[in-house]
Parts: C-alpha cells; structure tokens; sequence
C-alpha cells in the first residue's frame, strides 16, 4: 500500500533534502523515524530535491507498506521528529502514482532583504544593495515564459536528460517600503541550481550590470554566463506542488516576520497588487 505524506520543512541544517553520505538530510531523519515507529528499514521517495540550506513549505514523499498502520502515525511522526521538520497529512493512495514523476506543477519564492536584520537571517537572502531597477528586473523575469530551454541556467547541464523547461509563472513583488523583495516562479520542473543562478542573473540586471537584453539571450541562444553563480540558498522555499489527483493548499505560511503578516501586503512590480 502506498500511502503520500504532506510535509514542510526549514532547511537551515540540513544538507538538502535527499539522503547524503556526508552530511545530515531531510530525508535521513525522516527516514530514521519511519524506522524507529515501524520497526522494519524505510526507503520514502521525494516530489524532488531541494539545495542544502533551502526550506520547503509544501512537500511530498511517498512511503510503501505492505499493510496499513493501525495507529496514529500523524501524531506519533510529528512527536519524534525534530521542531524543524512537520508532517501535515498523511494520505493513502490508490494504485501507485509517484510523489516525484507525476508531480505537474511546483512553485518556489525567494526572499530577498536590503537591509541587515538578524530576525530575517536564515529565512530570507541579504544583498546590501541599493536603487535596484526594480522595473527591468521584472521586465527581464517576464521572458522566462516566453522560452523552454534553460540549460544556461543549470550547474550541471551534461547531467540531465534534458534541459527543458515550462515556465508559466514568474514574477517580483515588493514590500511598501521597497527593501524586501519576492520572487515566484512555477514550472513543470526544475533543473539544478536554476531558481538561484536566474535569481542571481536578475539581481545583475537590477543594478545594471547586466541588460535584459543580454539576460534573454542565455535564453535564446542558451549560450553559458561566463559567471554561474547561484543567489543565497537561505531565501528560498520550495512553496506548492501539484498532481493530477491531488492538489492541496500548502498547510504552512510563511512566518509572519517575512511575510510581512500577509500575502497582500506585497505588491507586483509593474502591475496590480
């Protein structure tokens, strides 16, 4: 029996999600509570990975038994499980659709602050920067739809199967005073590294030293930045997935302090609220 978890998670500590030989994961620990409960070894597949440091505040993975529990899971996970990690839902599934491979649609933001605060370090990226170009910023984020090959984008392009992407959603929002910013982007997929190096690209086109001109044209001609830096890993967060049967809200806001309280206090650059 399959059975899908709803999770979320805040990075800070953990080497990404997957399990590494290395360093401590998400899915280690979740994996070594599995098998304290249920007695027997655990193997559970992720909806994808997420870079060492980033949080997730909707996740799946998917776990087989070869019976049901007969106890409350839920509550006995979530007690054994550190603080930063949460179960939201437990769902049993019928036949045996994949957490990873049937996911069609995922979300992530990114954080950004101007302005040194330590109630926002570990949850949101610090760039001491002033008078971005907030307008090209957006002006060049509005092209990523527009195209669907980002290996310019990824660290590891001769890896994947392929580069191709579906971008349906990008956007920057700004808080009123201006120095906290939030990128959304949605795609199908994503390939390594790529929200954080286009976040990283767009922050140069913000101050000018680079055009969105020449940003589309890692896109068009998917020719390599000579530089391929990603964005701080702290600001972003893995934020909606979504299946063909199964399509929840996230259970987890973001925390009032970088959310600023609410959604609709963040305004989209260029556009209406």
């Amino acid at each position: 029996m399959r059975y899908f978890f709803h999770i979320g998670y805040n990075g800070a500590r953990y080497r990404g999600w997957q399990r590494h030989p290395y360093a401590i994961s998400v899915q280690q620990v979740i994996e070594s509570c599995l098998q304290k409960i249920l007695k027997e070894p655990v193997a559970i597949v992720g909806c994808g990975r997420t870079d060492a440091e980033v949080h997730a505040s909707q996740f799946f993975f998917h776990l087989d038994v070869a019976a049901p529990w007969t106890f409350d899971m839920l509550f006995r996970l979530n007690k054994v499980l550190p603080p930063d990690i949460a179960v939201f839902d437990i769902l049993p599934m019928e036949g045996l659709p994949h957490a990873r491979f049937d996911a069609v649609k995922r979300s992530y933001d990114y954080f950004i602050h101007t302005y040194k605060d330590p109630f926002l370090s570990g949850s949101s990226s610090l760039y001491l920067v002033k008078e971005l170009n907030l307008e090209q910023m957006q002006a060049a984020t509005s092209l990523l739809p527009l195209y669907t090959d980002y290996k310019a984008f990824c660290i590891t392009p001769a890896e994947q199967d392929s580069t191709t992407c579906h971008v349906t959603e990008a956007r920057w929002l700004t808080d009123k005073n201006g120095d906290r910013l939030r990128f959304q982007i949605t795609a199908n997929r994503f390939l390594s590294r790529m929200i954080r190096i286009i976040v990283g690209k767009l922050l140069q086109v913000g101050t000018g030293a680079l055009s969105p001109d020449e940003f589309e044209s890692y896109l068009a001609l998917s020719a390599r930045p000579k530089h391929l830096s990603a964005a701080y890993p702290q600001g972003l967060y893995l934020s909606k997935v979504t299946y063909p049967f199964l399509d929840l809200p996230p259970r987890s806001s973001f925390s009032a302090i970088l959310q600023n309280h609410a959604d609709n206090s963040w305004d989209l650059i260029g556009g209406e609220r």
